[in-house]
């Protein structure tokens, strides 16, 4: 079992920091989602909210971070947070990876570079063995993100989406940790390495050229 992660604990990337939210983020994280264009692609997040409602939600981070259930982290670009980029239902073994970004951001692949530091944590420092994740049938870009970072769609399922009121098609991805890839688990303390430095996990494994098929196990969803 890996030992508990730190509440200071914070991602690198090139050009992101990714660190646990706090309450103060709430007028930001209002800010937007409050643009329908972000608000619709998020299937549980009811619409519209108040300050005061993603104050609430910001809340209850730090017990689900504590019990291991799940890690949410604020998407630092140039000390302005731009979104969110989290691994949550840990608890019931889907281990579900989640991203959003201010509309302003997009096309740039900062969701990729959030998304897959995200992928690392999950697999490397909690060494979680397999991950899933979703979006919108009408969301494509999503998807793509998704197959770059080494998730393959297994399947389109219904679901109800709280700010759409109404049923839409989710594509549904999942991927498994490469057998090659060394995780943190049962390795040093979190508490001795609460900044992870950004080393893309293909890149570990000897990957010369960005290739999600060279490690993935696509088959063994």
């Amino acid at each position: 079992m890996p030992s508990p992660v730190p509440l200071d604990h914070r991602l690198e990337t090139p050009r992101l920091t990714l660190r646990r939210f706090s309450v103060a983020d709430a007028e930001r994280v209002n800010e937007i989602t409050s643009n329908w264009n972000v608000a619709r692609m998020l299937r549980l997040a009811p619409y519209p909210q108040s300050v005061e409602e993603k104050r609430a939600w910001l809340v209850s981070h730090e017990a689900e971070w504590i019990a291991g259930e799940a890690y949410r982290f604020a998407v630092i670009d140039n000390g302005t947070l731009i979104g969110c980029a989290d691994v949550d239902e840990i608890a019931t073994g889907r281990n579900e990876i989640g991203y959003w970004l201010d509309e302003r951001c997009w096309g740039r692949g900062l969701a990729t570079e959030a998304a897959t530091a995200v992928r690392d944590f999950a697999l490397r420092t909690l060494g979680l063995d397999r991950l899933t994740s979703g979006h919108a049938s009408d969301n494509p870009d999503s998807g793509r993100v998704l197959e770059k970072i080494g998730f393959r769609w297994t399947e389109d399922v219904t679901v109800w989406s709280l700010p759409r009121q109404a049923e839409i098609v989710q594509r549904r991805y999942a991927m498994r940790r490469p057998a090659c890839a060394s995780t943190r688990a049962g390795s040093a303390t979190h508490a001795t390495k609460a900044r992870e430095r950004y080393v893309p996990m293909e890149r570990q494994v000897g990957v010369k050229r960005y290739s999600p098929m060279s490690w993935a196990d696509p088959p063994a969803f």
